[in-house]
């Protein structure tokens, strides 16, 4: 069994950190990682659950903040225009972001 990742627990602050189930909630957990964690929650992240999930699991995510995006993109090496975030951006553009 791999030991689990040590996260800050600021990523979670809306959840109880301590019951979090890190198999039956891995999209939720990747996501949150990525959209709100350092460069250590996300080589945490990385050594957890592998490329091949969390390539899957960022590339179908509804939601990652813009700059967030594209950090995804260089650690994954996809196209921002292969994530579905992106692709909802661009089909709902919102106000102009000063």
């Amino acid at each position: 069994m791999k030991e689990k990742p040590v996260f800050n627990k600021r990523i979670f602050w809306d959840v109880d950190f301590n019951k979090l189930d890190y198999d039956n909630r891995a999209g939720f957990i990747i996501e949150r990682v990525f959209d709100r964690g350092d460069v250590d929650d996300i080589r945490q992240c990385r050594r957890y659950y592998g490329d091949e999930k969390i390539t899957e699991k960022l590339l179908n995510a509804k939601f990652l903040m813009e700059h967030r995006t594209y950090l995804a993109s260089v650690v994954i090496d996809r196209p921002v225009e292969d994530f579905r975030c992106y692709k909802l951006r661009q089909l709902n553009p919102g106000l102009y972001p000063y």
